[in-house]
């Protein structure tokens, strides 16, 4: 492919088609672009949104590179957490989920970044409350089946997105890069895939993509791009099954009371306040507790909200979620 003349149609504003943004996204992915022209394509992406056939075309290259996990045999589907956000104007709350789904019976797998540079990354937080980083997918396998809640590093799930996420060291930015890895899917479908989205458009764009894949996922805004929605305010939910949307939740117009919540870059502090949550010596901030309710109806283990809710109710001792 001329990578010159795909370079002067960016620079243009110009759309790539499906077909040009697979090839392209293909080679990126293979390591078959120089680093000069690697440079300068991603400086000219990360300028602008990826149109719809841009992204299917991006999908369809990332699609072929992802390790691709069995579902567990459970009568319900996993729920597939990725944590590409960094923890900047809250903790990161990403075990308290996880851990909570797995304690009521969901398998849960995790896939994000071993580091957080200089935020905290949710792998610290994991490893705080006991669960490492998985090396393998078969080993990822066991752990699934075995009901154990699942934290894979990137460079496991997909080493192209690893190396594209690595080049933020050097050029910056990021954005595009962190994108593809919430869209990552080693379930090929199979899973309740929880998308957040950083703003209005682009959960409007993420909606329009989720639907035309025919995708199951959770959809809602994040300020931190976090796979946990704000523990004070919560936004909008969105469950989007099989072209389907259906609002579950609206989003809150003003902040909850609630516990107050440990400082962002306080890795400890915020494992220890996760730990009282589970333990029932801390409230469950009643947004998560929403967001779990989703999960549980998403994943079919409830046949309802109003029964997902109740469920939530009950395990987490919160009537906030009822």
């Amino acid at each position: 492919m001329n990578w010159a003349h795909l370079i002067e149609l960016l620079a243009a504003q110009q759309s790539l088609s499906e077909y040009e943004a697979e090839t392209l996204f293909s080679a990126i992915f293979d390591g078959g672009v120089s680093e000069l022209e690697m440079g300068g394509l991603l400086v000219l992406l990360e300028q602008r949104a990826l149109t719809q056939q841009e992204l299917h075309g991006v999908l369809a290259a990332l699609s072929t590179r992802v390790f691709h996990a069995t579902t567990p045999a459970t009568q319900w589907r996993p729920v597939l957490m990725p944590v590409y956000g960094t923890a900047k104007h809250q903790p990161d709350l990403a075990p308290l989920l996880a851990i909570s789904l797995r304690r009521i019976g969901i398998p849960v797998l995790v896939h994000g970044a071993l580091s957080g540079g200089s935020g905290v990354a949710s792998a610290y937080l994991f490893r705080e409350l006991g669960i490492m980083p998985i090396a393998s997918f078969a080993q990822a396998q066991q752990a699934l089946g075995a009901g154990q809640s699942v934290f894979l590093p990137t460079g496991a799930v997909s080493p192209a997105i690893a190396d594209l996420l690595a080049l933020r060291a050097r050029l910056g930015g990021g954005t595009l890069a962190r994108l593809l890895a919430r869209l990552a899917d080693p379930f090929g479908g199979e899973s309740l895939h929880l998308i957040p989205a950083s703003g209005a458009r682009e959960c409007v764009m993420l909606q329009s993509l989720i639907c035309e894949t025919g995708t199951t996922a959770l959809l809602f805004e994040s300020l931190d791009g976090d796979a946990v929605v704000d523990a004070q305010c919560r936004p909008a939910m969105t469950l989007v099954t099989e072209g389907a949307v259906r609002m579950l939740f609206d989003a809150e117009a003003t902040p909850r009371c609630a516990h107050p919540l440990p400082a962002a870059q306080d890795l400890k502090g915020t494992a220890l306040w996760i730990t009282g949550v589970l333990e029932g010596r801390i409230p469950m901030p009643a947004p998560i507790a929403n967001q779990i309710a989703c999960c549980l109806y998403g994943a079919g283990y409830a046949q309802d909200l109003n029964q997902a809710k109740a469920i939530v109710a009950v395990e987490t001792g919160s009537l906030a979620a009822a």
